[in-house]
């Protein structure tokens, strides 16, 4: 299991909800959100397949392009695409709006 950890000062505006999506399992991922008890953004993620710290970094800035919510947000990974790893975030997000 690789952890990997990055931090979003420029995402700051108060959240106070919380939101769980997704499911850990074959293929697929969880991601748990809630407001950030610290200045800015904190992602914490758990995932099977290592070597693509990369590939989570890109598309984490993509999401906090669009997103500025002071958020923790843990990432509980078994090996899903980007493109899973997007439309989970945006589920979260839209949970707590």
């Amino acid at each position: 299991m690789e952890q990997i950890d990055f931090v979003y000062p420029t995402a700051t505006r108060r959240i106070s909800g919380r939101s769980h999506v997704g499911v850990v399992g074959s293929g697929d991922m969880e991601v748990l959100l809630e407001p950030s008890i610290q200045d800015g953004a904190q992602v914490h993620i758990t995932t099977s397949v290592a070597g693509f710290r990369d590939t989570w970094k890109a598309v984490f800035d993509r999401f906090f392009s669009r997103f500025d919510g002071a958020v923790q947000i843990q990432v509980n990974d078994a090996g899903a695409t980007p493109g899973t790893v997007l439309l989970r975030l945006e589920q979260a997000a839209e949970a707590i709006k």
